[in-house]
C-alpha cells in the first residue's frame, strides 16, 4: 500500500482571502463550509485540493515547493494578463521571443507560482499532436446533452437521421458505447482479444445491442441524465489509467487516448443523428473534430471544414470532389 496526497496545503495571512484568489485562478469554487475569517479554506479542482491554512508567521523567502499551471482554454500570455486583473503579480518573466518558456507569478500573499504554455501551444511550438483528453470527453458529453435539452418530451420515439434506431434508442446506444469504453480499462488486465464480459442484448429486433439503458419512466431527463454519467464514467477511467495500458477493441488494441477518442467520435457523430430526427441545430468545436481526426482517421482528407470530413469520414456525409464512404473503421491503435 502508498500514501496518496490529501491537499496541498499552503500557510497564509488569511485563508479564505487568498482561497478566492486561488478559486478565480482555477476556476473552482470555496468550499461551502468555509466562511470569511474561518483559519482554514478548501478549494477543490479535478486534479486535487488546496488548503489554506491561516498561520502568525509571515512568509520570509521563497518557496521550496510551488504550483506550475497550464491554461486550458487560453494561451499562455492570455493567462498570465488575467492572474493579474485577479491579484497577482509578475516575479520573474521567463518568456522568450520564440514562444516558450514560462512566467514566474506571485498570489496576494506572495506565493510563488508558474504559468506555461498551454497543450495547444506546445503542440504548435514543437510541431506535435495534440491528444484528446479526459477533460475533451467531459466537453464533449456536456455539448450533446445541452443540445438534447432543447427537444421536446414527444420527440423522442422518431427515426434518429438516417439510422434504423429511434432518437431515443440511439442515446441509449451513445451511453451505452462510453460505458462500453470506460469498463474496456477498468480490469487490471484489461483483455487484450475480447470485450470485458458483459451481457449485450437488444431489447427490440433491430435495437441497439447494449448493456445498458435506461428507465423509460424516467423520461428524457433520465435518459440524459445515464448519458452524462456513461460520459463521467469514461473521463474518470482515461483521467486515471497509465498511458502504457492496452485494451481490446474489435478494430485492434488501444490505449487510453484512443478510447477517449472512440467515446468522443461516437458522441459527435450520435449527435447529429440525434439532432438530425430532432430537427435541432449541432455544429462541435472544430478544434476537438480536428484532433479526433488526427487521433482515429489520420489519413483522413486535409480540407478545412473538419466536422464535414468527420461525417464523410464516417459514411454521414458527402465531401465535393471524393467518393461517399460506404464502409469505414478508424484507427484505434496508437498512433506514437
Amino acid at each position: 500500500m502508498t500514501s496518496l496526497v490529501q491537499h496541498i496545503t499552503i500557510d497564509c495571512s488569511d485563508a479564505y482571502e487568498l482561497a478566492l484568489f486561488w478559486a478565480g485562478a482555477l476556476g473552482c469554487p470555496v468550499s461551502d463550509d468555509d466562511e470569511p475569517g474561518d483559519p482554514e479554506a478548501l478549494v477543490e479542482t479535478p486534479r486535487g485540493a488546496l488548503l489554506f491554512v491561516s498561520v502568525p508567521e509571515l512568509k520570509s523567502t521563497k518557496n521550496r515547493i510551488h504550483l506550475d499551471l497550464r491554461p486550458e482554454d487560453r494561451t499562455r500570455d492570455e493567462e498570465v494578463e488575467r492572474l493579474l486583473a485577479l491579484g497577482a503579480t509578475l516575479v520573474g518573466d521567463h518568456r522568450k521571443p520564440n514562444g516558450r518558456g514560462w512566467a514566474t507569478m506571485a498570489d496576494p500573499e506572495g506565493n510563488e507560482f508558474c504559468v506555461e504554455c498551454g497543450a495547444g501551444e506546445r503542440a504548435a511550438l514543437t510541431g506535435t499532436r495534440l491528444p484528446l483528453t479526459a477533460d475533451d470527453v467531459t466537453s464533449a458529453v456536456r455539448l450533446a446533452v445541452d443540445t438534447f435539452e432543447q427537444a421536446g418530451a414527444d420527440d423522442w420515439r422518431r427515426p434518429a437521421g438516417t439510422l434504423e434506431w429511434t432518437c431515443w434508442e440511439t442515446v441509449e446506444h451513445l451511453s451505452d458505447d462510453l460505458f462500453a469504453y470506460a469498463v474496456q480499462l477498468g480490469p487490471r488486465r484489461p483483455p487484450q482479444d475480447r470485450e470485458v464480459s458483459y451481457h449485450y442484448a437488444p431489447r427490440r429486433e433491430g435495437g441497439p445491442a447494449n448493456s445498458v439503458f435506461a428507465d423509460a419512466a424516467a423520461g428524457p431527463a433520465g435518459l440524459l441524465e445515464s448519458l452524462e454519467a456513461s460520459g463521467a464514467l469514461l473521463t474518470a477511467m482515461v483521467r486515471t489509467t497509465p498511458a502504457d495500458v492496452r485494451s481490446h477493441h474489435v478494430f485492434g488494441l488501444s490505449d487510453p487516448e484512443g478510447f477517449a477518442a472512440m467515446g468522443i467520435v461516437e458522441t459527435l457523430v450520435h449527435t447529429y443523428d440525434v439532432a438530425t430526427g430532432l430537427s435541432l441545430p449541432w455544429a462541435p468545436p472544430r478544434d476537438l473534430c480536428d484532433r479526433v481526426l488526427a487521433r482515429l482517421f489520420p489519413d483522413a482528407p486535409d480540407d478545412e471544414d473538419r466536422w464535414g470530413v468527420l461525417l464523410w469520414s464516417t459514411g454521414r456525409a458527402d465531401l465535393p470532389g471524393r467518393d461517399r464512404v460506404t464502409s469505414w473503421k478508424w484507427h484505434g491503435a496508437p498512433l506514437d
